[in-house]
């Protein structure tokens, strides 16, 4: 149960008869409403108000059913059992709202007419919502010429645009505006009218009609109020200000933890794969091959694609090594090029069995198929994926298009079984899964195609890694127009290579991880 829900539940039993005990010796609240239509009766006589048409009084029938009666003894007695929520205690009466206090509606000032200093002479302006905070209400405005004045002790709430913020005014005479109104009680306990209106903001809010949610004058006052006996109010209100704040603690603690509860997964997954692409996750055996003999074997297979001019020249092949003062080091293929520095790339230390290299070094890379109009014409028709189709980890291909390629596009847009599939741009950038069907698919140009070397199946190892990267805001986007991460950018991305039988164990332990903090998540 949150805090809210828990204090909507105190507010309910409150109102119902439930919260504190009756006292057969308090006086009945049918006294106290008769005490209220004398004293407005006299208010009345003496032009200090007027007199309410629509005043009424609430009771149960012999049938049992709920009457209204009305002082306008033209109107007949009508049945309002349908707006009865509740059955309450013997002693207290229905009764409408409209019977209980006195309202009024604030109205704007001009901006001539009130200024941002207090001085001698101006009274305090209060506009609205940002003048309550937690309670209390807070003056940024003054005026010299007020219009509608709300009298210390009076209740304020807000009735247009946030709605339902409240405060007694313990500053004296001041100046309300529309989005306020102000409330002033007939021998009533105002804090426990606070109290009804406050477990009915709800029902309120879901009667405002207009573009403003706004709480009507109307609505307010025809409000059916169960009201317990004088002393039981008093009663109510002392036990909810010793209850309600502890209620507000529950709430923030109860808050606390939801966001714990919200970030813990996504926080220890983020760490989970940061031990396992820094040689944490998995202990080391000396048995393994090291990385530098897998990239060695993926350097002969390249060479020999290229030999065989299956595949272009890198002209940015690189190995990475320490040299003998301890700097990391970038040596280029292309002679011309001087060794470099790359001390301020290198993130954290790896195991001495491991190796940093280029993402282009262990992968061949391609994009899909650009869609436009002129590619209509030539080629076959083929389904292709867009990045709308890829998600992280995944696919999703119940609306697959259809585009014309080519026999050579065929064979260089679209993926196979191991290969790693990127999103370019957008929102979804990085975002990556690797194509698990028996069946090959054409790509859009969207999508980068990481495809692995027969010497290292590096897909698996790779997605965790770049799914790292995102999570940890250290993949960003770049561009103007469409921000996004190219193939250069792709390529030069520096990775932690373990030895290949360690990266099967790290991806191992992965599956068998992050999918249990998901459905914790999911919770």
């Amino acid at each position: 149960m949150t805090g809210i829900q828990l204090k909507n539940s105190i507010l309910q039993e409150a109102i119902e008869g439930r919260l504190v005990p009756q006292d057969p010796n308090n006086e009945p609240a049918s006294v106290l409403l008769d005490r209220i239509r004398d004293e407005k009766a006299k208010l009345v006589k003496e032009k200090k108000i007027k007199k309410d048409k629509n005043e009424s009084r609430i009771y149960r029938s012999a049938d049992g059913h709920w009457m209204e009666r009305f002082t306008d003894k033209k109107r007949p007695d009508v049945c309002i059992d349908e707006e009865i929520p509740f059955d309450i205690p013997e002693t207290w009466q229905y009764t409408r709202m409209s019977f209980l206090i006195s309202l009024l509606s604030g109205r704007d000032l001009q901006p001539k007419d009130y200024q941002d200093k207090e001085e001698k002479g101006t009274l305090p302006y209060i506009t609205g919502a940002s003048n309550f905070i937690n309670g209390n209400l807070i003056k940024n405005r003054w005026t010299k010429n007020p219009v509608t004045i709300s009298h210390k002790g009076d209740l304020l709430i807000t009735c247009k645009g946030t709605i339902g913020s409240m405060a007694f005014n313990d500053i004296g005479d001041l100046q309300i505006a529309r989005q306020v109104m102000a409330i002033f009680p007939y021998f009533v306990e105002l804090k426990y009218i606070k109290v009804f209106i406050e477990f009915n903001i709800p029902s309120l809010e879901r009667k405002a009609v207009s573009m403003i949610p706004g709480i009507s004058r109307k609505d307010m006052l025809s409000l059916i109020v169960p009201l317990p006996p004088l002393a039981e109010q008093h009663r109510i209100v002392e036990k909810l200000e010793q209850i309600l704040p502890k209620v507000e603690e529950y709430g923030k603690a109860q808050e606390r933890l939801d966001t714990l509860n919200a970030e813990l997964p996504e926080k220890l997954k983020t760490s989970i794969l940061q031990e396992a692409i820094e040689g944490r996750l998995v202990p080391q055996d000396p048995n393994d091959e090291p990385a530098a003999v897998l990239l060695d074997r993926i350097r002969d297979e390249k060479a020999k694609l290229v030999k065989e001019k299956k595949i272009k020249k890198d002209k940015n092949e690189s190995r990475i090594y320490r040299s003998a003062d301890g700097h990391w080091m970038e040596r280029f293929t292309d002679k011309k090029r001087p060794d470099v520095c790359i001390d301020d790339e290198i993130p954290f230390d790896i195991p001495e069995t491991w190796e940093w290299c280029r993402i282009g070094s262990v992968f061949s890379h391609t994009s899909g198929k650009q869609q436009s109009s002129s590619n209509k014409k030539g080629g076959t028709p083929q389904k292709f994926i867009t990045t709308s189709n890829l998600y992280w980890g995944y696919f999703i291909l119940d609306q697959v298009k259809v585009m014309n390629f080519t026999d050579y596009e065929i064979e260089t847009c679209s993926a196979t079984k191991g290969d790693l599939l990127v999103c370019e741009g957008g929102a979804g950038f990085g975002r990556s899964a690797i194509w698990d069907k028996d069946y090959d698919i054409c790509l859009q140009n969207h999508i980068h195609r990481l495809r692995p070397y027969k010497s290292g199946d590096l897909g698996p190892y790779v997605f965790y890694l770049i799914r790292f990267l995102k999570e940890c805001s250290k993949l960003q986007a770049v561009g103007t127009a469409m921000p996004g991460l190219s193939a250069n950018r792709l390529k030069a991305i520096l990775i932690p290579l373990p030895p290949l039988a360690e990266q099967h164990r790290i991806v191992e332990k992965l599956e068998s991880i992050l999918p249990m903090l998901d459905a914790f998540k999911k919770r």
